[in-house]
């Protein structure tokens, strides 16, 4: 992007102008694109300050001593109340009031829409304006006693005499009663006038107007922080210790229902209700639900269940009994607590180091001695990955057991659960007993830090110690560690945006100007990113450049709508969909082993494979289980995609494809990328190799081989089709007289020539191969677009396309219904060819009646409906010599579809000396031959090949008979195509020796391989299927070559990598931002330009639609780590 070019046009920036005011002070609309009257500005001041004035009467009554602080705010309240609820009625009576107004034409459609016209300045329509109104009645009441309730809270908080009290100085005290009525003002427009469009908004629809609330319930939670010592606390401590004392005298009974409570609770519920469900209805329904059951269904097994059962006896009967039998005393260095405290201490290194020795990276810089060299195949992998997946069934085992209940030994013998009646004790042990099983490497690491603290603090008056129980401790050592982790991801990302901003040439005068103004402001920034990190939002870089500013907070651990339900489907999208469950299973070891590092809700990895690049996010996590969305980007690269691409492909490759000579401790090359290379999965994927074709289709030899192969593929695949329909057809239709020989209809070729027209003669020699040479439609073998052209070629199987020119005629015998005349197929056939004498006729074969001479060839019998001629019988004569009856001869004696094995051999003899059988594939073969590649023994051009392998023929007589036969058509274009394919092979490979050799070689491609178009429905199911290969033949026309794609399946490679999760979250945010503040949807836009440190372009790709525009979305996938 230019540097020259403004990062928001004339038209943008007014836009922004008008949206940034509205949303900072909560819905006023003090600027317009268009002329408005005065009163629309003042009304709309007035609107918004109410608040202030009715809440500055209770604040003048008290400050007078008329009036107690509880007094006046219920004062405000009841007449914000009232006042709202005359904004509603006022707004309510506009919109049914009917008023016509006269509107004079104008020509600017997009002005029309959004001017509005003011009668006056009380008018309906300017009510509307400002007080648009409530979508559901029950907010018109909901929202004003929520505004009352709000005002009355903000008038008691914000009174002058308290905050002098608070703060000890006037001059404080004077800012903070502005700008808080300023908030209070912001957050009651919203909610009673009109709301602004917010950049926190989730989904597209605000059904329930919810948005409305979102500033009140802010400052809501900054005014109860303040009241919580007199409203909150005293009411959980009265009823929490009431219902505790009541229904659980026992302090035994207190832990054994913590325990019991959090192992549940981290289970993974959902499936597993989800798994009960679907069996009962399995038993209900029968087999018939089986259809019904995913893959996650099906790992979820009766083990898992005992398994679950056994550690929940286990952890009660350890709870119960150290917590029964164990003496209680302050912890120390002797104490049963202490020495736990010592084997958590050592089972937490024992662990980090069993974890980091699993990716390739220590702490993300330093490069693991232990992890596999020059990782290029599978095989290599495994075997040199065999240990480290010992070291990590080790290390799980460690974190699924011997964790868990170590901690609850930890926590069991605390003291503080002596003291029942403590609403810290309940919080903070039950938070504990939950993270204990929830998050198990982080419940260890607290409770680490809580030990050695106890242990190196011997002062028992220090705050710490005295007035803090075990519970507490952890929930703010667990608060600490949280925030420090943001804390330092979110500075990373600052840092990156700031370099990547210097290094683009392009950007790095303004970036210079950017770069010192953070560097003079850098206790500024660091403030924004200290509250972002407090606040748990993101930080967010205006247009991706070092602006930053703080965020709204967004959920991590939870998300809008149905995750995977929205996606840019595409034909790409099969490749990723076959993927997915080989990659669900990589994944499972990986997780289970470490190798993803530390795995955390809101945690993104990027996974790479040749031109595929997949998303994965982390939705939640629990014990043994782990729920991951998998997207996947797109495979058509642009030039940004490509680029970054390429950036990725090359940490991926600095850190796995390093030779044997490289140091061990070898650092991170790409340490200041947002991506850090962890491990690679063993996938069976497919992977896609294109060839250039040249040599081989427009080689005269290949060619002309093709010709005599053709004919051999069409009758094997014949053959092959007649033997499995009779199998299938055997038991329906039996022959009462198997001694009795079959009647059946055969066009005969040495029959008496039937009286014909003049204009009945043959003029197939030049037939269509000149009408359908590369002369007339250039080198070039693409489909033309122009209508005429089109019509004319392009046919679709089972559709019989009127010929152009012809007249359809029918004949008046009932018999002849709705038949085309013979006379009228020539002559829509002279229509283009060259002139034909008159007074010639041709032999047209009739249809007698003949037996087979063989009683068990009706096995092999075709279908009646082939069993026509098409073709004037000279033609049939001459190209009869073309079938290869040794090569139908062994086809027959290969053939294992006979009821009796006793006798098959002679069976094979007896159907292979039938005439009449052999005269059936004759025509059909030459016939299909005839439609594709005509009569004559032209060479057909490369041209041709493709247009016949896409499906689109040249018309024939031919071709319209085999049209109305859509399985023969289908058997015959397969015929071709796995003809290409075996000349492709006979090029590249060698000659085919015998037959035998070639047979094995058809098989193959029937049973192994899906050869056809890209295009095609059956390509996506032979994805779906995972076929073992795939071919595709295709043309470039950029470079003027033929191209082949193979698609093989095998067990690969996916390098993945962990993402900074901040650098997403701020980068998603930013997206937001643009759209929905600055209308910055520009396709060019610098924010969403390639960058090799932040990964731009293919973040905003992976964001959910309409923000990005990932081809593949997979549902919320459950991967046990059992």
């Amino acid at each position: 992007m230019s540097p020259d070019v403004p990062l928001l046009n004339d038209y943008k920036q007014d836009f922004f102008l008008k949206r940034f005011p509205q949303t900072f002070l909560g819905g006023p609309r003090l600027k317009l694109g268009y002329y408005a009257p005065p009163y629309i500005y003042v009304n709309q001041i007035v609107l918004f300050l109410m608040p202030w004035v009715l809440g500055g009467i209770g604040t003048l009554l008290y400050q007078l001593g008329i009036l107690e602080d509880y007094h006046t705010a219920a004062l405000s309240g009841g007449l914000m109340l009232f006042t709202a609820f005359v904004i509603q009625f006022t707004s309510l009576y506009a919109r049914n009031k009917s008023v016509t107004v006269e509107r004079m034409l104008t020509t600017d459609i997009l002005a029309e829409e959004d001017e509005h016209e003011f009668t006056g300045c009380a008018g309906a329509e300017t009510i509307k304006f400002l007080i648009p109104g409530k979508k559901h009645t029950a907010n018109t009441v909901f929202h004003p006693v929520l505004a009352g309730l709000l005002c009355g809270l903000g008038t008691w908080y914000l009174l002058p005499h308290r905050i002098t009290l608070l703060y000890g100085s006037a001059g404080v005290s004077v800012l903070l009663f502005v700008f808080g009525w300023m908030t209070l003002c912001i957050g009651e427009y919203s909610l009673i006038v009109n709301t602004p469009t917010e950049s926190a908004t989730f989904q597209t629809q605000d059904a329930y107007e919810i948005t409305p609330l979102m500033r009140p319930v802010y400052i809501f939670f900054f005014i109860s922080v303040d009241l919580a010592h007199r409203l909150l606390i005293m009411f959980i401590i009265s009823a929490g210790t009431a219902v505790a004392s009541y229904f659980i005298p026992s302090t035994v009974g207190v832990v054994l229902f913590m325990t019991g409570l959090g192992f549940l609770l981290s289970l993974n519920l959902s499936e597993m209700v989800l798994v009960v469900k679907h069996s009962v209805t399995r038993h209900r329904v029968g087999t018939k639900s089986n259809a019904l059951s995913s893959g996650s269904e099906i790992r979820f097994t009766w083990r898992e269940y005992l398994f679950y059962s056994i550690v929940l006896v286990l952890a009660l009967l350890e709870t119960g009994l150290l917590h029964h039998f164990a003496s209680f005393s302050q912890i120390s260095k002797n104490s049963p607590q202490a020495v736990v405290g010592y084997t958590l201490m050592i089972l937490f290194i024992i662990l980090w180091i069993l974890k980091e020795i699993q990716s390739i990276y220590i702490f993300g810089i330093f490069r693991n001695p232990f992890y596999p060299k020059d990782v290029q195949t599978v095989t290599l992998f495994l075997e040199k990955q065999t240990k480290l997946m010992k070291i990590g069934v080790v290390r799980r085992i460690l974190i699924n057991l011997v964790s868990p209940l170590a901690m609850i030994a930890f926590l069991s013998l605390d003291s503080s659960l002596q003291r029942l009646h403590s609403v810290s004790v309940s919080i903070g042990f039950t938070r504990a007993f939950r993270m204990v099983w929830q998050n198990t490497e982080n419940a260890l690491l607290e409770t680490v830090i809580v030990s050695a603290v106890h242990l190196l603090i011997s002062n028992t008056d220090l705050w710490w110690s005295r007035s803090l129980d075990t519970g507490i401790k952890l929930l703010l050592v667990g608060i600490m560690r949280d925030r420090l982790i943001q804390f330092i991801a979110k500075l990373q990302f600052a840092v990156t945006v700031l370099v990547a901003s210097w290094t683009e040439k392009k950007r790095r005068k303004s970036a210079t100007t950017l770069g010192v103004l953070n560097i003079v402001f850098s206790p500024f920034v660091l403030v924004f990113i200290v509250f972002s990190t407090v606040l748990s939002s993101p930080l967010v870089p205006l247009f991706t450049l070092p602006l930053f500013l703080v965020g709204f907070p967004r959920p991590i651990q939870s998300w809008p709508g149905v995750v995977g339900t929205t996606a840019c489907v595409c034909a790409d999208t099969v490749y990723y969909c076959q993927m997915v469950p080989g990659l669900t299973t990589a994944l499972q070891s990986a997780m289970a082993a470490g190798s993803l590092g530390l795995l955390l809700p809101g945690s993104h990895y990027l996974g790479r494979f040749q031109d595929r690049l997949i998303w994965i996010m982390i939705l939640e996590c629990g014990y043994t289980y782990c729920c991951v969305n998998i997207k996947g980007l797109e495979l058509q690269e642009t030039s940004c995609h490509t680029a970054e691409a390429r950036t990725v492909d090359e940490v991926f490759e600095s850190a796995f494809e390093q030779e044997e000579y490289v140091k061990l401790c070898s650092i991170n090359e790409h340490f200041g990328n947002v991506l850090t290379p962890c491990t690679v999965l063993p996938v069976k994927l497919y992977s896609d190799a294109r060839n250039v074709l040249s040599g081989i289709i427009d080689s005269h030899d290949n060619l002309k081989e093709f010709k005599g192969d053709l004919v051999k593929v069409l009758v094997w695949i014949l053959v092959q089709y007649c033997s499995r329909r009779s199998s299938m057809l055997e038991n329906v239709h039996k022959t009462e007289n198997k001694g009795k020989a079959s009647l059946i209809i055969l066009p005969a070729l040495n029959t008496e020539p039937q009286t014909e027209s003049p204009e009945d003669t043959d003029s197939l020699n030049s037939e269509n191969l000149d009408d359908w040479s590369d002369d007339v439609f250039g080198e070039e073998p693409t489909i033309k677009k122009e209508k005429d052209v089109k019509d004319q070629l392009k046919v679709l199987p089972g559709i019989n396309l009127p010929i152009p020119g012809s007249v359809e005629s029918h004949n008046v015998d009932s018999h002849s219904t709705n038949t085309v005349t013979e006379k009228s197929l020539y002559q829509a056939v002279a229509l283009g060819y060259p002139a034909i004498d008159k007074g010639k006729q041709e032999t047209m074969a009739y249809i007698p009646l003949v037996e087979f001479s063989c009683s068990h060839s009706h096995l092999l019998s075709l279908p009646e409906e082939w069993m026509s001629n098409c073709l004037p019988n000279s033609k049939m004569k001459e190209m009869s010599s073309l079938f290869p009856e040794d090569w139908y001869q062994f086809i027959l004696r290969q053939l294992k579809c006979f009821p009796s094995k006793e006798n098959a051999s002679n069976v094979v003899e007896e159907i292979a000396k039938d005439r009449v059988l052999k005269d059936f594939y004759v025509h059909a073969v030459m016939t299909c031959y005839f439609s594709f590649l005509g009569g004559d023994n032209t060479i057909p051009s490369p041209g041709h090949i493709l247009r016949v392998y896409s499906g689109v023929l040249p018309w024939s007589l031919a071709l319209d008979w085999l049209t109305e036969k859509p399985d023969l058509f289908q058997l015959a274009l397969k015929a071709f195509r796995y003809t290409l394919k075996l000349m492709i092979d006979k090029a590249s490979l060698g000659p085919i020796e015998d037959f035998k050799e070639l047979i094995n070689c058809l098989e193959e491609y029937e049973s192994d391989w899906y050869i056809g178009l890209v295009s095609d429905e059956k390509w996506k199911e032979a994805v779906l299927q995972e076929k073992p290969y795939l071919f595709s033949l295709g043309y470039d026309p950029n470079m003027g070559v033929y191209t082949g794609r193979v698609l093989t399946l095998q067990e690969l490679l996916i390098h993945v990598g962990k993402l900074n999760a901040e650098t997403i979250r701020g980068q998603w945010a930013n997206l937001s931002w643009e759209l929905l503040y600055a209308t910055n949807d520009d396709e060019e836009r610098y924010s969403i330009q390639a960058h090799p440190l932040l990964l731009r372009n293919l973040t905003v790709q992976a964001a959910d639609p309409p923000l990005g525009y990932p081809i593949y979305s997979s549902k919320p996938l459950h991967i046990h780590l059992v």
